[in-house]
């Protein structure tokens, strides 16, 4: 591991406390690219979209980007992204079919020697001037004016029912903490809906396992026009498998008693354990960030995971 420090046109490299990334309260996020898109309709197509970097093209040569490497614009011209190892925030402004990305500001983490090569050679080119850019069936293609290209491809948010999210934190009131290590990879959740089982907030009076609190927010629910989905929640612990009924509303989710097995770990893996329990036969709100789901509860506590691949 080194620390490496990049100094490049127009690009000044500071640590920072990002800005949060727009994230998808409740249901997922929509949108997308259609067909081929430049010129006046360059700025629609290509903000609000999570673009995943593929590769970036330097004197013809091409660089395959290692994973978590993105950009994403928003529509007030705001940029976020990740160059491969570090974060980075930046203003983007259009003109016809050119994106000026100015102002970028960018952590300082070092990591291993790849993805800080690749790193280079991209935050050179997002940093090189205006870019021409064309995008058109979920591909964007960011053209300097040398004659070297950076690809990526438009990725959706995971999807909260069917992905297996991989539990990563521990979250208290504004504050995260990594799972300990002999927890890491262990503890993971998938939500599955009932099939055919949506129904307006107003069908039932109350529901055994959502218990006393969904029926008293019931009325409130029903004037915000709310669905109710009714389902299940499965995984590991960490240590020991569970499951609960799981009836998500809006951007909440009533979780009920946990049913697990009984085997006994290491102190880590049980203290991790006890903190996820806390979070089951209550209701807790959740937002999904394009593929990382947060869980919290009306304490503040709760955990972060994210989808596997």
């Amino acid at each position: 591991m080194y620390r490496q420090r990049l100094t490049l046109p127009a690009l000044t490299l500071t640590a920072l406390t990002l800005l949060p990334l727009a994230v998808a309260c409740g249901n997922e996020k929509g949108g997308g690219t259609g067909s081929s898109s430049v010129g006046a309709d360059t700025e629609p197509s290509v903000t609000g979209v999570h673009w995943t970097v593929d590769s970036v093209t330097v004197n013809g040569t091409t660089h395959q980007a290692p994973d978590g490497a993105h950009v994403e614009i928003a529509k007030d011209g705001r940029a976020t992204g990740n160059y491969g190892c570090n974060s980075f925030h930046s203003t983007a402004t259009f003109k016809g079919d050119r994106i000026t990305l100015s102002r970028t500001l960018s952590t300082e983490m070092a990591c291993e020697k790849r993805p800080m090569e690749f790193e280079a050679s991209f935050a050179r080119a997002l940093a090189a001037g205006p870019l021409t850019a064309e995008a058109g069936q979920g591909k964007l293609t960011l053209t300097t004016t040398e004659g070297d290209r950076v690809h990526l491809t438009e990725e959706k948010d995971a999807p909260l029912y069917g992905t297996k999210w991989t539990v990563n934190s521990l979250v208290g009131r504004d504050v995260a903490q990594s799972l300990p290590a002999a927890a890491d990879g262990k503890a993971w959740l998938t939500f599955t809906k009932k099939s055919g089982d949506k129904e307006a907030g107003d069908k039932e009076v109350g529901d055994k396992e959502a218990g006393d609190k969904e029926a008293g927010d019931k009325k409130g629910a029903n004037k915000k026009g709310a669905d109710k989905e009714t389902g299940t929640v499965s995984g590991s612990l960490g240590c020991n498998r569970v499951s609960a009924k799981a009836t998500v509303r809006g951007s909440h989710i009533t979780l009920g008693a946990p049913r697990t097995t009984r085997q006994m770990c290491s102190g880590s893996l049980m203290t991790a354990e006890k903190s996820l329990l806390k979070l089951f036969d209550s209701t807790v709100s959740y937002r999904i960030d394009h593929r990382a789901i947060t869980l919290t509860s009306e304490d503040g506590g709760g955990i972060g995971a994210m989808a596997d691949r």
